[in-house]
């Protein structure tokens, strides 16, 4: 393979070397990381609004008497497919030879298919049909997240990661909120929520895919484009990059408290504080955990560039996040759930800006940035997938919504604690 030069930007982008596989060395502008920002709102949005609000009306419909078990295993299915498809588009993506550059197909068609996966589920009327529009959605919307986390790493200075990685981070809670909102208050039929979720996915993927422009792959630097060879590597060795091996499992515990805590919010909210209503209650939540997650993100991810530290805030976070879940454990009041999301929302903020600054500074080739990327983010999807099997059996005979939140509260002590074993990275 030719030999990469990174000593200034050749292709516009940013970023030196050919391609921007270099390090990245020109601070980006407001603008790019307003539309980066609008299509991570995007793909968040379409994730996120269906889990909390979508998936459980429309199966509690269906199967009254089973919603539970219902929602786990529709959410654990479509978690499957995302653990597969976006390490797996994100390799095709660092292979993509387009004109369009290498993440830009991937944002649009990744939108495309998310939105008729979204429509598909709008019209089902069984479990079974259901999950397979969720895990169709779940494929497409993959292949987009795959086209947008990548630019942060392709583009961005490590001295701006954090600031940037702030913007976009609150971009998840904030697609949560803006999506309950739209169907709550203006699309409150199933069928037209998952309509509007899946116009909108399109739409604001637009602007970074049409006014940002990105360097072509030269067909001499593309990774071998065979399938074995991708399979294989999708494994990164633990022992060949033990940093990266650390933050992967520290995401991967911190999200599985996160799932553990929000999977049944919604009943939560029904069958132990017994809110009047808990769609409603669910949507004041995430506002206020939004409003938190947003007065925190942006100015700890300056702090955070300007220290060149990471480690430390990723560790405070996760012990407020803690706190927050103690408090819903033991306090099963309107009130102390409140006070719970504020508490919650000012430690994820934090994490969501730093940890994935983290992360994009111990990743192991320029190359396959997309594809190790796409690895890290099963362990934002993994725990979709494991949450439902602990959580259920949690609630319904290890000790129910106390034991829950406790079981919340331990794991992402733990996943903060072991981000200390990172080393290339203070």
């Amino acid at each position: 393979m030719p030999e990469l030069s990174v000593d200034a930007p050749l292709d516009g982008s940013g970023a030196p070397g050919p391609a921007g596989l270099g390090e990245p060395v020109v601070r980006v502008r407001p603008a790019w990381t307003a539309a980066l920002s609008l299509s991570t709102l995007a793909v968040f949005m379409a994730f996120m609004t269906p889990i909390q609000i979508l998936l459980p009306l429309q199966l509690e419909h269906i199967d009254p008497a089973h919603k539970s078990t219902a929602l786990a295993w529709v959410t654990g299915a479509g978690a499957l497919v995302a653990v597969v498809a976006n390490p797996l588009a994100g390799a095709l993506s660092d292979r993509t030879l387009s004109r369009w550059g290498r993440r830009r197909p991937w944002i649009v068609g990744g939108a495309l298919a998310g939105a008729a996966g979204l429509a598909v589920t709008a019209a089902q009327h069984s479990v079974l049909g259901v999950a397979l529009g969720w895990c169709l959605a779940q494929a497409g919307l993959n292949g987009m997240l795959a086209g947008v986390t990548t630019p942060v790493a392709d583009t961005v200075p490590v001295e701006q990661r954090a600031e940037v990685s702030g913007w976009t981070g609150i971009m998840q809670s904030f697609g949560l909120v803006l999506g309950a909102l739209l169907t709550t208050l203006l699309f409150t039929g199933v069928w037209s929520g998952y309509g509007c979720l899946a116009l909108l996915t399109v739409a604001l993927a637009l602007p970074f895919v049409l006014r940002f422009p990105e360097p072509v792959l030269p067909r001499a630097l593309r990774p071998a484009l065979d399938l074995r060879g991708i399979l294989a590597g999708l494994w990164i060795s633990p022992r060949a990059h033990p940093d990266f091996a650390w933050a992967w499992l520290t995401r991967f515990l911190i999200n599985l408290g996160n799932a553990l805590g929000t999977l049944y919010l919604l009943f939560y909210l029904t069958d132990s504080v017994h809110y009047g209503d808990p769609g409603t209650g669910v949507l004041i939540l995430t506002v206020i955990y939004t409003l938190f997650a947003g007065l925190t993100a942006v100015p700890v991810g300056r702090i955070s560039d300007r220290r060149g530290r990471r480690k430390p805030f990723v560790l405070i976070s996760c012990a407020v996040m803690a706190v927050a879940a103690v408090l819903l454990a033991f306090v099963h009041t309107w009130t102390a759930a409140m006070a719970a999301a504020a508490v919650l929302g000012a430690g994820f903020g934090v994490y969501l800006a730093v940890d994935q600054a983290l992360v994009t500074q111990v990743l192991p080739a320029a190359l396959d940035r997309a594809k190790d990327l796409g690895v890290i983010n099963v362990a934002n999807s993994g725990p979709q997938v494991l949450a439902p099997a602990l959580a259920a059996p949690i609630v319904a005979w290890l000790g129910g919504y106390t034991a829950l939140y406790l079981a919340t509260a331990v794991v992402t002590v733990l996943g903060g604690v072991l981000v200390r074993n990172v080393r290339s990275v203070d």
